[in-house]
């Protein structure tokens, strides 16, 4: 989940280091090293020519016939599923990652009204051009409320649903976090800088700990609010931060239909807003475990994986850990 998941505010009010990336990436991540062939897929939306960033990957030879869509998270991009875009193909799938609008390698446009069921009719119009019918979704942080929005959307064109660490799993603004405008949003994404990424990500994605590899993904992120198109960058990123806010999907939980499973890090302390919250409010937010069995619950024949030790991230941290659980999950009929 990249950067994209909270906004930047809480980076300021974490006191966290402003050290800028040695990175500079363009607004589309221009310069920024993608681990397969990006490809663009060209769309018309809201009255605006938009591009899309996506990768395609193929397994040698005929594969197992099947497709997993991979969704990433507001603090993220599709690059950040490299390693598991190379163990799904590798056990014969194929694998579609976009970036959606708005993100990463994709168009920021001005002046466009963001909301999951938008990106789930754009990440649709990238599947029909590609010729994907029934794939497995599986979704990532706020790609897991994206993939969420498009299981209800699209019911009939999902086979699976796959939650990784998805947030939504709690309405912050009915628990009575405050609400923050765009403008107020966007002053504090102008602020974001590597030392701020790296500091909220490991205090809330990794239980306090850093690897030297996740340095790569602070970069990346860094790089596009260094790079020339810094502003509009900032700005998409407010305006997501308010669709996260405003557009829950766990009141929806019960009316899915497609068979869902939660991979859940239990160290994981997300909750996009907190900074915002009187601290007793703050305290009880983004309890992974506990919000993880409560959406299990709504979530009609959904089955929990639990993998207490890890945090928001589990593909990220612990791919070892990770993946053959993704795998024994994807191989169950």
């Amino acid at each position: 989940m990249r950067l994209a998941t909270a906004s930047v505010l809480l980076f300021a009010a974490l006191g966290a280091a402003t050290s800028a990336s040695a990175a500079s990436y363009g607004g589309e991540l221009q310069g920024f090293e993608y681990p397969y062939p990006r490809q663009a897929h060209a769309l018309e939306s809201q009255g605006q020519a938009l591009s899309m960033a996506y990768m395609d990957v193929r397994p040698p030879g005929q594969g197992n016939g099947r497709t997993a869509v991979l969704m990433h998270g507001k603090n993220f991009c599709g690059p950040t599923w490299e390693d598991t875009i190379e163990v799904l193909v590798g056990a014969g799938w194929r694998v579609i990652a976009p970036d959606q609008i708005g993100f990463c390698g994709s168009s920021k446009p001005r002046g466009y009204q963001f909301s999951f069921a938008q990106l789930a009719a754009n990440t649709r119009s990238l599947l029909e051009a590609l010729g994907v019918e029934r794939p497995v979704l599986i979704g990532h942080s706020m790609g897991g409320m994206l993939a969420t929005r498009y299981a209800l959307q699209y019911p009939d064109a999902v086979a699976r649903l796959v939650l990784v660490n998805p947030i939504g799993l709690e309405d912050w603004q009915a628990e009575g976090v405050p609400y923050a405008t765009i403008d107020a949003l966007a002053e504090g994404e102008r602020r974001t800088t590597a030392g701020a990424i790296k500091a909220y990500q490991q205090k809330f994605y990794y239980d306090g700990k850093w690897a030297p590899r996740y340095d790569r993904w602070v970069d990346m992120l860094a790089g596009m609010y260094a790079g020339p198109d810094a502003e509009i960058v900032a700005w998409n990123q407010a305006q997501t931060s308010e669709m996260v806010f405003t557009q829950p999907v766990v009141h929806e939980f019960p009316f899915l239909r497609v068979p869902t499973v939660l991979m859940i890090g239990g160290k994981d302390r997300t909750a996009p807003g907190a900074n915002r919250a009187a601290p007793e409010l703050a305290a009880r937010l983004g309890d992974y475990p506990l919000l993880g069995r409560r959406a299990a619950e709504a979530i009609p024949q959904a089955r929990l994986v639990a993998f207490p030790a890890l945090g928001h991230s589990p593909q990220v941290e612990a791919p070892d850990t990770f993946h053959p659980a993704l795998l024994e999950v994807l191989a169950e009929p």
